[in-house]
């Protein structure tokens, strides 16, 4: 086992500089540090708490529930980070808020894709468990993003996601100079075919380290691209924001009806009113 050494800081974590208290229990986790001044003018307040390389941090409330949201950065080794960092300080909610291509014909740019479960074709879950290993979305989450898209009234899909590491090769698309990876023609239409929903880098190793340490965590995405029709627009990046953030608030709404049933899990029988 590695010495103390590698744990430079006890208090403060390494790369988020956050400590226990700067943070709420349910984190939403965008890619870009950008998209925090997106997210926290949906809240009732807020203060930034941290920014160190890619992690962002502002803290707050949505309907009176606290909240946080932590920038991870591009791609699942700096995501994975950030949830071993927030988990050591008493984080227990996860939800990635980001943006993704879609796959279906049918999903437009703005929809809302909502991750059940995801194909882990990143590398980074791959150094926690074996590559059979279920990248699986808490049902609670999902019940609390799907919930909040309805009240909010966005166009949503729910699915299967795939994760890669790759914008370019990774997801079937050509290289420098035209380069092709091999296998890149057949990869949209294989994953298609399987019915996957939706692309993006993040989501399979954030609930593959959820799930392993017993934490909830789920994904709502903005469609960017359809890679069916060709058709791409930077819009929806505020409704995943919102849909998220009610879910966070739906969460604990969800914990306190638990609580009043003595239960360990929500189910559709237990109202949220």
């Amino acid at each position: 086992m590695p010495g103390d050494s590698e744990d430079p800081n006890d208090e403060v974590q390494y790369h988020v500089e956050l400590s226990t208290g700067d943070i709420a229990d349910a984190v939403l986790l965008p890619g870009n540090p950008e998209r925090l001044d997106k997210i926290t003018p949906l809240w009732d307040d807020h203060e930034e708490v941290a920014h160190h390389r890619e992690y962002r941090t502002a803290t707050g409330s949505y309907d009176g529930t606290p909240i946080s949201v932590t920038s991870t950065g591009i791609g699942s080794p700096s995501a994975a980070i950030a949830v071993e960092e927030l988990a050591r300080i008493g984080v227990d909610t996860f939800i990635r808020v980001g943006s993704c291509g879609a796959l279906q014909a049918e999903m437009e740019p703005g929809d809302l894709v909502i991750t059940r479960g995801a194909v882990r074709q990143e590398g980074t879950s791959d150094e926690y468990v074996r590559e059979d290993y279920p990248a699986v979305a808490d049902n609670e989450v999902v019940s609390a993003l799907v919930a909040a898209a309805e009240r909010l009234g966005h166009d949503y899909h729910v699915g299967l996601t795939m994760s890669s590491d790759s914008f370019y090769a990774g997801q079937g698309r050509p290289g420098f100079e035209g380069f092709e990876a091999v296998g890149s023609d057949d990869l949209i239409q294989e994953l298609k075919d399987a019915n996957v929903a939706n692309v993006e880098m993040e989501a399979s190793a954030i609930l593959t380290l959820a799930n392993v340490y017993g934490l909830r965590a789920g994904a709502v995405c903005s469609v960017f691209a359809n890679r069916e029709t060709g058709e791409f627009l930077t819009e929806g990046e505020s409704n995943a924001a919102e849909t998220a953030s009610l879910a966070v608030h739906l969460l604990a709404k969800m914990d306190e009806k638990k609580a009043e049933e003595g239960v360990d899990q929500w189910h559709a029988g237990m109202s949220l009113e």
